[in-house]
Protein backbone atom coordinates (compact mmCIF):
# COMPACT_ATOMS: atom_id res chain seq x y z
CA UNK A 1 0.00 0.00 0.00
CA UNK A 2 2.97 1.90 0.86
CA UNK A 3 4.48 1.61 -2.49
CA UNK A 4 1.36 2.88 -4.62
CA UNK A 5 1.17 5.63 -2.44
CA UNK A 6 5.21 6.60 -2.96
CA UNK A 7 4.44 5.76 -6.97
CA UNK A 8 1.19 7.90 -7.03
CA UNK A 9 2.98 11.08 -5.25
CA UNK A 10 6.45 10.70 -7.88
CA UNK A 11 3.67 10.60 -10.90
CA UNK A 12 2.36 13.94 -9.40
CA UNK A 13 5.19 15.60 -8.90
CA UNK A 14 6.42 15.05 -13.17
CA UNK A 15 3.31 15.91 -14.07
CA UNK A 16 3.60 19.27 -12.46
CA UNK A 17 7.04 19.91 -13.78
CA UNK A 18 5.32 19.32 -17.38
CA UNK A 19 2.67 21.64 -16.68
CA UNK A 20 5.65 24.34 -15.34
CA UNK A 21 7.44 23.43 -18.78
CA UNK A 22 4.43 23.88 -20.93
CA UNK A 23 3.16 27.96 -19.32
CA UNK A 24 7.19 28.90 -20.30
CA UNK A 25 7.13 27.76 -23.75
CA UNK A 26 3.79 29.56 -24.39
CA UNK A 27 4.76 32.62 -22.98
CA UNK A 28 2.85 32.62 -19.91
CA UNK A 29 3.40 33.35 -16.48
CA UNK A 30 1.67 33.35 -13.11
CA UNK A 31 3.57 36.11 -11.99
CA UNK A 32 2.49 40.12 -12.75
CA UNK A 33 2.56 41.79 -15.80
CA UNK A 34 5.47 42.95 -17.06
CA UNK A 35 5.77 44.36 -20.13
CA UNK A 36 6.01 47.46 -21.22
CA UNK A 37 3.45 47.18 -23.90
CA UNK A 38 0.97 45.71 -20.65
CA UNK A 39 2.02 48.35 -18.16
CA UNK A 40 0.52 50.81 -20.79
CA UNK A 41 -2.78 49.64 -21.68
CA UNK A 42 -5.56 52.23 -21.21
CA UNK A 43 -8.35 50.68 -18.86
CA UNK A 44 -11.09 49.61 -19.85
CA UNK A 45 -13.98 52.40 -20.63
CA UNK A 46 -16.71 52.22 -18.51
CA UNK A 47 -20.58 54.43 -19.14
CA UNK A 48 -21.29 57.06 -16.97
CA UNK A 49 -23.99 56.56 -14.57
CA UNK A 50 -27.22 59.09 -14.68
CA UNK A 51 -25.84 60.18 -11.55
CA UNK A 52 -22.77 60.78 -12.04
CA UNK A 53 -23.61 62.93 -14.93
CA UNK A 54 -25.92 65.18 -13.07
CA UNK A 55 -23.28 65.48 -10.46
CA UNK A 56 -20.86 66.98 -13.23
CA UNK A 57 -23.65 69.68 -14.42
CA UNK A 58 -23.17 72.89 -13.28
CA UNK A 59 -25.03 74.42 -10.62
CA UNK A 60 -28.64 76.22 -11.97
CA UNK A 61 -30.15 78.74 -10.24
CA UNK A 62 -33.79 78.73 -9.44
CA UNK A 63 -35.91 80.85 -11.86
CA UNK A 64 -37.10 84.19 -9.86
CA UNK A 65 -40.97 84.30 -10.09
CA UNK A 66 -40.86 86.52 -13.36
CA UNK A 67 -37.61 85.84 -14.88
CA UNK A 68 -38.06 84.39 -18.19
CA UNK A 69 -36.01 82.98 -20.92
CA UNK A 70 -37.84 85.25 -23.45
CA UNK A 71 -34.85 86.67 -26.01
CA UNK A 72 -37.67 89.35 -26.19
CA UNK A 73 -38.16 90.19 -22.59
CA UNK A 74 -35.73 93.23 -21.11
CA UNK A 75 -32.73 92.70 -19.85
CA UNK A 76 -32.23 93.51 -15.81
CA UNK A 77 -27.89 93.26 -15.23
CA UNK A 78 -27.46 92.12 -11.70
CA UNK A 79 -24.09 91.90 -10.05
CA UNK A 80 -23.78 90.78 -6.08
CA UNK A 81 -21.39 93.13 -5.27
CA UNK A 82 -22.37 96.61 -3.75
CA UNK A 83 -19.48 98.83 -4.45
CA UNK A 84 -18.48 102.03 -6.69
CA UNK A 85 -16.97 100.18 -9.08
CA UNK A 86 -20.15 97.54 -9.25
CA UNK A 87 -22.76 100.40 -9.79
CA UNK A 88 -19.97 101.36 -13.08
CA UNK A 89 -19.88 97.70 -14.16
CA UNK A 90 -24.05 97.67 -14.01
CA UNK A 91 -24.10 100.24 -16.11
CA UNK A 92 -21.52 99.57 -18.77
CA UNK A 93 -23.44 96.42 -18.80
CA UNK A 94 -26.60 98.26 -20.17
CA UNK A 95 -24.74 99.71 -23.23
CA UNK A 96 -26.81 103.07 -22.99
CA UNK A 97 -25.26 106.40 -23.94
CA UNK A 98 -26.76 109.18 -22.05
CA UNK A 99 -27.96 112.06 -24.71
CA UNK A 100 -26.57 115.72 -23.66
CA UNK A 101 -26.96 117.06 -20.40
CA UNK A 102 -27.61 114.44 -18.06
CA UNK A 103 -29.56 114.76 -15.02
CA UNK A 104 -28.61 111.57 -12.06
CA UNK A 105 -32.04 111.56 -9.75
CA UNK A 106 -31.65 110.54 -6.25
CA UNK A 107 -33.31 110.65 -2.84
CA UNK A 108 -30.62 112.71 -1.11
CA UNK A 109 -32.55 111.03 2.42
CA UNK A 110 -34.25 112.93 5.59
CA UNK A 111 -31.61 112.68 7.86
CA UNK A 112 -27.35 110.63 8.26
CA UNK A 113 -29.49 108.18 9.81
CA UNK A 114 -31.39 107.52 6.40
CA UNK A 115 -30.48 105.25 3.94
CA UNK A 116 -29.95 107.09 1.06
CA UNK A 117 -26.96 105.86 -1.10
CA UNK A 118 -23.79 108.10 0.14
CA UNK A 119 -21.72 110.04 -1.71
CA UNK A 120 -18.97 107.66 -1.90
CA UNK A 121 -20.71 104.68 -3.42
CA UNK A 122 -22.32 106.83 -6.06
CA UNK A 123 -19.12 109.56 -6.66
CA UNK A 124 -17.78 107.56 -9.78
CA UNK A 125 -20.97 106.43 -11.35
CA UNK A 126 -22.13 110.35 -11.78
CA UNK A 127 -18.96 111.53 -12.62
CA UNK A 128 -18.59 108.81 -15.76
CA UNK A 129 -21.72 110.26 -17.43
CA UNK A 130 -20.64 113.96 -15.97
CA UNK A 131 -24.10 113.57 -14.31
CA UNK A 132 -26.14 116.69 -12.26
CA UNK A 133 -27.76 115.31 -9.09
CA UNK A 134 -31.18 116.26 -9.16
CA UNK A 135 -33.62 116.47 -6.75
CA UNK A 136 -37.10 118.05 -5.62
CA UNK A 137 -38.47 119.83 -2.17
CA UNK A 138 -40.21 117.25 -0.21
CA UNK A 139 -44.30 117.52 0.59
CA UNK A 140 -44.01 117.30 4.07
CA UNK A 141 -42.03 119.52 7.16
CA UNK A 142 -38.14 118.48 7.22
CA UNK A 143 -34.93 119.51 6.20
CA UNK A 144 -35.71 119.57 2.55
CA UNK A 145 -39.04 121.00 2.08
CA UNK A 146 -37.65 124.56 0.96
CA UNK A 147 -35.20 125.80 -1.17
CA UNK A 148 -32.38 127.03 1.38
CA UNK A 149 -33.17 124.00 3.93
CA UNK A 150 -32.96 121.25 0.85
CA UNK A 151 -29.32 123.38 -0.37
CA UNK A 152 -28.66 123.20 3.46
CA UNK A 153 -28.93 119.58 3.38
CA UNK A 154 -27.06 118.89 0.36
CA UNK A 155 -23.95 120.34 1.40
CA UNK A 156 -23.27 118.43 4.90
CA UNK A 157 -24.01 115.19 3.70
CA UNK A 158 -21.19 116.06 0.70
CA UNK A 159 -23.04 115.83 -2.25
CA UNK A 160 -21.77 119.52 -3.79
CA UNK A 161 -18.10 118.17 -3.40
CA UNK A 162 -19.24 114.89 -6.24
CA UNK A 163 -21.48 116.64 -8.49
CA UNK A 164 -23.21 119.80 -9.48
CA UNK A 165 -27.00 120.10 -8.01
CA UNK A 166 -30.10 121.29 -9.17
CA UNK A 167 -33.25 121.73 -7.49
CA UNK A 168 -35.51 120.63 -10.21
CA UNK A 169 -38.35 122.94 -8.81
CA UNK A 170 -36.46 125.81 -7.51
CA UNK A 171 -38.26 127.78 -9.81
CA UNK A 172 -41.63 126.26 -10.18
CA UNK A 173 -43.35 123.45 -11.35
CA UNK A 174 -44.64 122.50 -14.95
CA UNK A 175 -47.28 119.85 -16.36
CA UNK A 176 -45.99 116.89 -18.37
CA UNK A 177 -48.92 114.91 -20.38
CA UNK A 178 -49.71 111.09 -19.09
CA UNK A 179 -51.10 109.18 -22.06
CA UNK A 180 -54.29 107.72 -20.94
CA UNK A 181 -54.49 108.86 -17.29
CA UNK A 182 -57.27 107.81 -15.20
CA UNK A 183 -56.15 109.47 -12.17
CA UNK A 184 -53.76 112.20 -12.84
CA UNK A 185 -55.94 113.50 -15.77
CA UNK A 186 -53.96 116.77 -15.76
CA UNK A 187 -50.59 115.51 -16.40
CA UNK A 188 -47.57 115.19 -14.22
CA UNK A 189 -46.62 118.53 -12.22
CA UNK A 190 -42.44 118.12 -11.73
CA UNK A 191 -39.93 121.15 -11.36
CA UNK A 192 -39.30 123.43 -14.10
CA UNK A 193 -35.72 122.83 -14.48
CA UNK A 194 -37.03 119.32 -15.80
CA UNK A 195 -36.51 120.60 -19.35
CA UNK A 196 -32.92 121.67 -19.12
CA UNK A 197 -31.97 117.96 -19.10
CA UNK A 198 -31.87 115.64 -22.26
CA UNK A 199 -31.18 112.60 -20.41
CA UNK A 200 -32.12 111.44 -17.20
CA UNK A 201 -30.07 108.26 -15.30
CA UNK A 202 -32.69 107.33 -12.32
CA UNK A 203 -30.23 105.85 -8.97
CA UNK A 204 -32.46 104.62 -6.91
CA UNK A 205 -31.84 102.97 -3.24
CA UNK A 206 -34.59 99.81 -3.24
CA UNK A 207 -36.35 99.61 0.32
CA UNK A 208 -39.61 99.06 1.94
CA UNK A 209 -41.95 102.39 2.63
CA UNK A 210 -43.99 103.33 4.98
CA UNK A 211 -47.32 104.26 2.65
CA UNK A 212 -46.27 102.74 -1.09
CA UNK A 213 -44.77 99.59 0.45
CA UNK A 214 -41.44 99.88 -1.28
CA UNK A 215 -39.49 102.12 -2.84
CA UNK A 216 -37.59 101.79 -5.87
CA UNK A 217 -37.41 102.95 -9.80
CA UNK A 218 -41.47 103.45 -10.55
CA UNK A 219 -41.08 105.79 -6.75
CA UNK A 220 -38.26 108.14 -8.21
CA UNK A 221 -39.94 108.18 -11.50
CA UNK A 222 -43.02 109.68 -9.85
CA UNK A 223 -43.18 111.26 -6.21
CA UNK A 224 -39.17 111.68 -7.04
CA UNK A 225 -39.93 113.92 -9.83
CA UNK A 226 -42.80 115.48 -8.34
CA UNK A 227 -42.33 119.35 -7.43
CA UNK A 228 -42.83 119.66 -3.54
CA UNK A 229 -44.98 121.99 -1.79
CA UNK A 230 -42.66 125.65 -1.84
CA UNK A 231 -43.98 125.94 -4.91
CA UNK A 232 -47.80 126.98 -6.27
CA UNK A 233 -48.53 123.02 -7.22
CA UNK A 234 -46.91 120.45 -5.80
CA UNK A 235 -47.24 117.50 -7.87
CA UNK A 236 -46.22 115.17 -4.80
CA UNK A 237 -49.50 115.88 -3.08
CA UNK A 238 -50.97 115.37 -6.88
CA UNK A 239 -49.88 112.01 -6.84
CA UNK A 240 -50.64 111.03 -3.23
CA UNK A 241 -54.57 112.27 -3.34
CA UNK A 242 -54.48 110.84 -6.58
CA UNK A 243 -55.24 113.79 -8.77
CA UNK A 244 -57.62 115.49 -6.65
CA UNK A 245 -55.69 118.30 -4.86
CA UNK A 246 -52.42 120.20 -5.25
CA UNK A 247 -52.28 121.83 -2.19
CA UNK A 248 -52.64 120.86 1.42
CA UNK A 249 -52.52 117.28 2.50
CA UNK A 250 -55.09 115.09 0.65
CA UNK A 251 -54.92 111.55 0.95
CA UNK A 252 -56.61 109.39 -1.73
CA UNK A 253 -58.02 105.73 -1.66
CA UNK A 254 -54.39 103.15 -1.26
CA UNK A 255 -54.94 101.75 -4.69
CA UNK A 256 -55.94 105.15 -6.04
CA UNK A 257 -52.75 106.36 -4.85
CA UNK A 258 -50.77 103.83 -6.36
CA UNK A 259 -51.82 103.60 -9.54
CA UNK A 260 -51.11 107.09 -9.59
CA UNK A 261 -47.35 106.66 -8.78
CA UNK A 262 -47.53 104.40 -11.91
CA UNK A 263 -49.39 107.02 -14.08
CA UNK A 264 -46.67 109.77 -13.42
CA UNK A 265 -43.51 107.73 -13.57
CA UNK A 266 -44.91 106.65 -17.20
CA UNK A 267 -45.41 110.64 -17.76
CA UNK A 268 -41.64 110.96 -17.41
CA UNK A 269 -40.64 108.43 -19.26
CA UNK A 270 -42.90 109.58 -21.97
CA UNK A 271 -41.37 113.01 -21.98
CA UNK A 272 -37.91 111.52 -22.57
CA UNK A 273 -37.94 110.76 -25.79
CA UNK A 274 -40.60 107.35 -25.04
CA UNK A 275 -38.02 106.02 -22.37
CA UNK A 276 -35.28 106.24 -24.73
CA UNK A 277 -33.67 108.95 -23.19
CA UNK A 278 -33.62 107.37 -19.45
CA UNK A 279 -32.30 104.27 -17.46
CA UNK A 280 -32.36 102.64 -13.97
CA UNK A 281 -29.93 101.39 -11.92
CA UNK A 282 -31.30 100.11 -8.31
CA UNK A 283 -29.11 99.10 -4.85
CA UNK A 284 -30.65 96.36 -3.18
CA UNK A 285 -28.47 97.56 0.30
CA UNK A 286 -29.66 98.52 3.53
CA UNK A 287 -32.91 97.23 2.90
CA UNK A 288 -35.03 98.55 5.69
CA UNK A 289 -38.91 98.53 5.87
CA UNK A 290 -38.84 102.28 5.89
CA UNK A 291 -37.63 104.70 3.09
CA UNK A 292 -35.47 107.01 2.95
CA UNK A 293 -37.58 110.01 3.80
CA UNK A 294 -37.74 108.74 6.95
CA UNK A 295 -35.19 110.57 8.81
CA UNK A 296 -34.84 107.68 12.37
CA UNK A 297 -35.63 104.51 9.62
CA UNK A 298 -36.11 100.76 11.22
CA UNK A 299 -32.57 99.13 11.31
CA UNK A 300 -32.85 96.54 8.06
CA UNK A 301 -33.01 92.90 9.09
CA UNK A 302 -32.10 91.21 6.19
CA UNK A 303 -29.00 91.07 3.79
CA UNK A 304 -27.87 93.20 1.39
CA UNK A 305 -28.85 91.66 -2.10
CA UNK A 306 -27.11 93.51 -5.13
CA UNK A 307 -26.90 95.73 -7.62
CA UNK A 308 -29.74 95.68 -10.70
CA UNK A 309 -29.49 97.81 -13.72
CA UNK A 310 -32.12 97.73 -16.87
CA UNK A 311 -33.91 100.23 -19.61
CA UNK A 312 -37.09 99.21 -18.13
CA UNK A 313 -38.51 100.83 -14.87
CA UNK A 314 -40.96 98.06 -14.46
CA UNK A 315 -38.58 95.29 -15.52
CA UNK A 316 -36.24 96.69 -12.51
CA UNK A 317 -38.65 96.76 -9.82
CA UNK A 318 -39.91 93.34 -10.56
CA UNK A 319 -36.83 91.86 -10.14
CA UNK A 320 -35.57 93.72 -7.23
CA UNK A 321 -39.39 92.52 -5.50
CA UNK A 322 -38.60 88.81 -6.68
CA UNK A 323 -35.41 88.91 -5.18
CA UNK A 324 -36.67 90.29 -2.12
CA UNK A 325 -39.63 87.65 -2.20
CA UNK A 326 -36.94 84.76 -3.39
CA UNK A 327 -34.36 85.56 0.22
CA UNK A 328 -34.83 83.50 3.44
CA UNK A 329 -34.61 86.96 5.56
CA UNK A 330 -37.06 88.96 4.27
CA UNK A 331 -39.87 88.72 6.09
CA UNK A 332 -40.59 91.90 8.04
CA UNK A 333 -39.77 93.62 4.56
CA UNK A 334 -42.57 91.42 2.61
CA UNK A 335 -44.80 91.87 5.38
CA UNK A 336 -44.43 95.82 4.81
CA UNK A 337 -45.00 95.35 0.93
CA UNK A 338 -48.07 93.41 1.47
CA UNK A 339 -49.44 95.57 4.36
CA UNK A 340 -49.48 98.68 2.01
CA UNK A 341 -50.67 96.35 -1.02
CA UNK A 342 -47.51 97.53 -2.63
CA UNK A 343 -47.57 95.07 -5.27
CA UNK A 344 -50.45 96.53 -6.80
CA UNK A 345 -48.37 98.96 -8.15
CA UNK A 346 -46.18 96.73 -10.52
CA UNK A 347 -49.84 95.15 -11.62
CA UNK A 348 -51.21 98.96 -12.53
CA UNK A 349 -47.96 99.57 -14.22
CA UNK A 350 -48.18 96.40 -16.49
CA UNK A 351 -51.65 97.78 -17.89
CA UNK A 352 -51.12 100.76 -18.65
CA UNK A 353 -47.78 99.64 -20.42
CA UNK A 354 -45.29 101.80 -18.62
CA UNK A 355 -43.27 98.31 -19.24
CA UNK A 356 -42.75 94.89 -18.57
CA UNK A 357 -42.78 92.75 -15.45
CA UNK A 358 -41.40 89.46 -17.09
CA UNK A 359 -37.13 89.65 -17.78
CA UNK A 360 -33.74 88.66 -18.18
CA UNK A 361 -31.32 88.07 -15.57
CA UNK A 362 -27.73 88.75 -17.14
CA UNK A 363 -25.25 88.20 -13.85
CA UNK A 364 -21.77 90.44 -14.05
CA UNK A 365 -19.40 88.69 -12.10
Amino acid sequence: MKKYLFLIAILALFALAACSTSDKKDGKSNSPQTSTEQQTEAPAQTEPTPAAEEAAKPEEKPMLEHQTTDENAPIVYFIKDISPESLVKAFDALGWTPQGKTGVKISTGESEKSNHLRPALIKDLVQKINGTIVECNTAYPGNRNTNEAHRNALKQRGYLEIAPFDLLDEEGEMLIPIEGAKHLVKGDYVGTHFKNYDSYLVLSHFKGHQMAGFGGAIKNLSIGFGSGTDVEHSGKIYIHSAGKATKGWVTAKQVDFLESMAEAAKGVCQAMNGGKNIAFVNVLNRLSVDCDCNGNPAEPDMHDLGVLASLDPLAIDQASIDMVYAATDSKSLKERIESRQGLHTLDYAAEIELGNRNYRIVEIK
